[in-house]
């Protein structure tokens, strides 16, 4: 059975969170690692305009990350953070800042829900620092983001 590949996207007037939930046609098992392995992390992180590059990604409790994204007119794009949860195959709670605005930093908790057939829900829960934040956030491209990335990763999953 095949999914629609949709990402939902809830952000709630005078909140500081966003919502995501996304089906993939494979396994938590699968889609976990696709998160936590960084060579498997780099190929379908964000838009397929930018190439990532891995500085370190310790993905366990207590570990921490770093990753640039550059595009090919020269950008470079900084991102780090924390992993403050990771409790394989379900759970991943981490820290994500962006290099270019120091000091914003967003929590995300992401949840995978087995839905039985080799299918699974992932749900990010962000929460953001305040509501300016947050809209900052979403004016800055991230759902289109997020779209084209999880594309990428379908790509990935379909050809393993």
């Amino acid at each position: 059975m095949t999914t629609t590949k949709t990402l939902d996207v809830s952000a709630e007037p005078g909140l500081p969170f966003i919502t995501v939930t996304r089906e993939f046609d494979a396994s938590a098992e699968r889609v976990f690692r696709m998160h936590t392995d960084p060579e498997l992390f780099a190929q379908w992180i964000g838009p397929r305009k930018y190439t990532t590059t891995i500085d370190y990604y310790d993905a366990r409790s207590g570990g921490a990350y770093r990753f640039s994204q550059s595009d090919g007119e020269g950008n470079s794009f900084g991102f780090h953070g924390s992993f403050h949860e990771i409790t394989a195959p379900t759970r991943m709670v981490q820290t994500f800042e962006f290099e270019g605005a120091p000091g914003h930093v967003q929590l995300d908790a992401a949840q995978l829900e087995d839905l039985g057939g080799g299918r699974c829900r992932l749900t990010v829960r962000s929460s953001f620092q305040s509501v300016e934040a947050r809209d900052a956030m979403l004016a800055a491209g991230m759902t289109d983001g997020m779209s084209e990335g999880y594309e990428r990763l379908d790509e990935i999953l379909s050809r393993s």
